[in-house]
């Protein structure tokens, strides 16, 4: 035993995994900042928040407009994570630009909030039953689902911390689509998501409104929705694949 290197609890650490490491270590930043000051500094979180408000330009999430007299205008903030494998690696350095929701009063800035989530109990029946056609179930995540959903009311947010308009720093953003933080997000994104469903061909149960299935012939697709995450299979592989390519075009 005294000829052994290291801590033998930890099991064996192989040459692979030292090099993915190395290999994420490269490209992602190994601290979570908690301030916009202490990210601004650092060049990794800087191109994550850029790749964020890159997102926003290629969804037309806002347009920079004057500030209108009389309207509230919701404050942004900056949201900081790093993901990690499962040997406790960071592998993501994650930064989201979030809507000071709080600040929203009801009748104003937004109606309604409510958004279908699945429950657990419906996911619990939903895997006996995929055993028993023998099918797999896939998960679907979608990156900044939120920015998919489409606001019925007029929303104006400021400009994000440390990446104002010099030229129009007394703008602000009007809102074309929904912003994390924001309490009408879910709704607006459940929307959109349940209409284009709808329009490809599948129907909602009555019961669960998360749920939504279609057939051809004897297959059926099953597509499960809980909030930005999509959990779906088929007895039909070919639909399986149609599903995913229909969803990644969208």
């Amino acid at each position: 035993m005294e000829n052994v290197l290291g801590d033998i609890r930890k099991g064996v650490s192989t040459r692979s995994q030292v090099s993915n490491f190395y290999g994420f270590t490269a490209f992602v930043s190994q601290i979570e900042p908690k301030t916009i000051k202490e990210a601004i500094v650092d060049k990794f979180w800087t191109l994550v928040m850029q790749d964020e408000l890159n997102q926003f330009k290629r969804n037309e999430v806002w347009d920079l407009v004057p500030c209108p007299k009389g309207k509230s205008i919701i404050g942004t903030k900056w949201v900081f994570r790093n993901k990690l494998d499962k040997n406790g690696i960071i592998t993501i350095n994650k930064a989201r630009l979030v809507a000071k929701g709080y600040n929203q009063e009801k009748g104003i800035d937004y109606e309604e909030t409510y958004a279908p989530v699945a429950r657990l109990k419906a996911i619990r029946l939903l895997l006996p039953f995929v055993s028993c056609l023998d099918f797999k179930l896939f998960q679907m995540d979608f990156k900044s689902a939120f920015l998919n959903g489409l606001l019925n009311e007029e929303v104006y947010v400021s400009q994000p911390p440390e990446f104002e308009d010099i030229e129009y720093s007394d703008h602000a953003y009007i809102l074309k689509r929904a912003l994390y933080g924001l309490k009408q997000a879910p709704r607006a994104w459940y929307e959109h998501l349940s209409k284009f469903l709808l329009e490809k061909g599948l129907s909602r149960g009555n019961i669960d409104n998360t749920l939504f299935t279609k057939h051809k012939g004897k297959d059926i697709l099953l597509v499960q929705v809980y909030v930005d995450d999509i959990i779906f299979g088929s007895s039909n592989d070919i639909m399986c694949q149609e599903f995913s390519k229909l969803m990644h075009g969208e």
